[in-house]
């Protein structure tokens, strides 16, 4: 089987999308199969498939695109920058679709709407067309850039094409997997997907590689007689990192503990600062950017993952894999992942009083811990599995071209 899996995104990245789509890749074509991948591209504008030497840049395709979408042909896209930006950026990735050619795919797994939507315009018309959808763009980009507003930000211009963006990159699709029941009900109940078109499985994690990668081990180490929190995740506002923070700053009194906030992003500085002006700027260690994760969940004690948003992390599947117990906030898939009082602790977005009380608790019983994150390690291995996944994912591959060819 031919199979091409795109995003929007640029490639690589340092979100979930990317590891998603690198270990389907690896896995499938272990079993014969040939996949790319094709994304935008990580450092000047264009999009390419990945590992083919194959490009265009965005250059050769704005004059095209300028010609026809000007003000006056298409007015609605100039009333907002930002909206012209990516409705412009998700023309150029049809018209790079069309001139790299998609007439050797026997499927198309795009990984978010604006994909989804782009490919379902510029594929041949018997492709079947896949959509995994790893969180709500249109909450995201609320949370990111009108998180003052309320429910005023409804009304806006760049809600409405957000939610139309939503709908229609997931309904463009033969089919649209979700890997929670709480984004399934999103879609259904926020942006109108009928629920017949929407199947839900979990994510798989290659865990052949994450113990080969702990295998290699770490040159950082714990303080002595310190515990570790770590939180590996970017430093962006719905990862939550500052109410992490927070949070430790009420456990400052104590002596016992160091974070490790592993990754990076734009908040870094701030996040920093705050740490800083919270007199724990000691503790509290930036590790950035960092290829060596599963080395470094084996070197701590505690796994933190405070979101305001998120659907199913691949931070937290590691840390279960480890053996790690976990303390989360409720936010989306979070409570399906871990089990309050058994693998973990689920505390609601922004309670920093709880998030502390419960790291505390963890740090004070060893026992408890132990025990919490044997239970972890126990649903992680039952649960996380890459060829359960992967064997799932070919079953709606065939069903989707045998469907096409059935109405052909």
């Amino acid at each position: 089987m031919n199979i091409l899996l795109a995003t929007y995104w640029p490639l690589p990245h340092l979100g979930g999308v990317w590891p998603f789509m690198r270990q389907i890749k690896e896995n499938l074509e272990s079993k014969g199969h040939s996949v790319d991948i094709m994304g935008n591209g990580p450092d000047v504008p264009k999009y390419h498939i990945l590992y083919e030497n194959r490009e265009i840049s965005k250059d050769a395709l704005l004059p095209l695109l300028q010609e026809k979408l000007n003000a006056s042909t298409a007015p609605l896209l100039h009333v907002d920058s930002w909206i012209r930006s990516v409705e412009t950026d998700r023309y150029c990735m049809e018209l790079a679709a069309a001139y790299f050619g998609l007439e050797k795919y026997d499927v198309i797994h795009a990984q978010d709407v604006i994909s989804a939507r782009a490919l379902s315009r510029a594929k041949p018309v018997k492709t079947p067309l896949i959509a995994s959808i790893h969180g709500s763009l249109a909450r995201e980009v609320k949370m990111a850039v009108a998180k003052d507003m309320g429910e005023e930000y409804r009304n806006t211009d760049m809600w409405k094409y957000y939610q139309a963006l939503e709908h229609w990159g997931a309904i463009s699709s033969d089919v649209t997997l979700t890997s929670t029941q709480w984004l399934k009900q999103i879609l259904i109940d926020d942006f109108a997907i009928p629920p017949e078109h929407i199947q839900t499985f979990q994510y798989g994690l290659d865990v052949q590689s994450f113990w080969k990668i702990c295998e290699q081990g770490t040159p950082i180490q714990p303080a002595p007689g310190k515990k570790v929190i770590i939180c590996p995740a970017r430093l962006v506002y719905i990862k939550g990192i500052a109410y992490l923070i927070e949070a430790l700053g009420k456990l400052k009194h104590r002596t016992d503990w160091e974070c490790w906030i592993v990754g990076d992003g734009h908040l870094r500085q701030e996040l920093e600062q705050q740490a800083q002006s919270l007199q724990i700027g000691e503790a509290v260690k930036f590790l950035g950017q960092r290829t060596d994760v599963p080395a470094l969940l084996q070197k701590s004690d505690i796994f933190a993952h405070p979101s305001v948003q998120d659907n199913q992390p691949f931070s937290v599947m590691e840390a279960q894999i480890s053996g790690k117990p976990s303390v989360v906030s409720d936010a989306g898939g979070l409570p399906e992942m871990v089990k309050h009082g058994v693998t973990g602790f689920v505390c609601e977005v922004g309670d920093t009083a709880k998030l502390a009380l419960y790291l505390a608790r963890l740090l004070d019983n060893d026992r408890l811990r132990k025990k919490m994150g044997a239970a972890a390690g126990r649903w992680g291995a039952k649960r996380w599995s890459l060829d359960l996944m992967a064997g799932r994912l070919l079953q709606v591959y065939e069903k989707a071209i045998l469907s096409k060819q059935e109405r052909a």
